[in-house]
């Protein structure tokens, strides 16, 4: 399957390149602002006529529209640049999508819920409390709105193999294995269901291998608060220079609120496809602890 991933060199677009090309699917993989040697370089925001003609070239069946401003208080005090880099990317993507007449995949987040419920359902009602969560939902409802051939996956707290490893559990791994004294103030109000990229990929796959549409939730067996999550990989990693102090969020007093009782539930996707396993946090664990050797 023909298949363009546009922020591919981030952590959820270069698995899906790695996975998909393993898989012996074409695929094309581009960068926006961090170039990696497996990526072209590609305006999201404003298409240049070559990239379109590339595209065009190429003819894309799929556009995985992974490119997004995911750091949640800079959107917050940065609004229009968090809907430029959402909205507006998003809006490029439906339309490149059109064009070619291909299924778009866009991802999304828990951040479209407020928090009260926890473990979130596709039917449960959206109320975003963030500037980044609100962006999200409205690039959401314009893929609804204009395409007939698309996928909504919502995840959250993702974790993996990436090039820079920007996320929490690869960073802070990192930084515990270098045996420096931390002191960590965390929030332990904060629950959220961590998924692997690579998994992510498998699912995205899975799901476009059999045609489906509409919004799925993809998530792990893990619900934790970001204190339990640390501790966790403490129990790997850890030295005695760690303090881990459990904090809430009112008191961390962030720029953006942030949904408490957050994750999601994956059992449609479960249903729909029963003999998919999940990967969870230890397992990626104990795979840093044996590469690490």
């Amino acid at each position: 399957m023909r298949t363009l991933i546009l922020g591919a060199s981030g952590l959820v677009g270069g698995n899906c390149l790695k996975h998909f090309k393993a898989e012996g699917w074409e695929c094309i993989g581009t960068h926006f602002s961090y170039e990696t040697e497996q990526t072209l370089f590609f305006n999201t925001l404003d298409p240049a006529k070559d990239d379109l003609a590339l595209v065009d070239q190429f003819s894309p069946e799929v556009i995985v529209h992974c490119g997004a401003l995911t750091w949640v208080d800079y959107c917050e005090e940065h609004p229009e640049e968090s809907f430029e880099k959402t909205v507006t990317s998003t809006k490029n993507a439906v339309a490149l999508s059109k064009k070619q007449n291909a299924t778009l995949v866009y991802l999304s987040t828990d951040y479209v819920f407020d928090g009260k419920k926890g473990f979130y359902s596709e039917d449960d009602s959206v109320h975003p409390l963030s500037v980044y969560g609100k962006h999200k939902l409205e690039a959401e409802q314009h893929v609804k709105d204009h395409l007939s051939s698309y996928l909504i996956c919502r995840i959250t707290n993702v974790y993996g193999d990436e090039i820079r490893g920007k996320n929490f559990i690869a960073r802070l791994s990192e930084n515990m294995r270098k045996g420096d004294a931390m002191e960590l103030n965390l929030p332990m109000d904060q629950y959220a269901t961590p998924v692997n990229a690579w998994d992510v990929a498998r699912a995205i796959r899975l799901l476009l291998a059999a045609k489906k549409q509409g919004v799925y939730h993809f998530a792990s067996t893990d619900y934790l608060n970001r204190v339990q999550l640390a501790e966790r990989i403490a129990t790997y990693f850890g030295h005695d220079g760690i303090r881990i102090h459990p904090v809430t969020t009112e008191a961390l007093a962030p720029a953006a609120e942030r949904p408490l009782m957050g994750g999601m539930s994956a059992a449609k996707f479960n249903q729909e496809f029963p003999d998919f396993r999940w990967s969870n946090v230890d397992d990626y664990l104990k795979q840093l602890k044996n590469t690490s050797r």
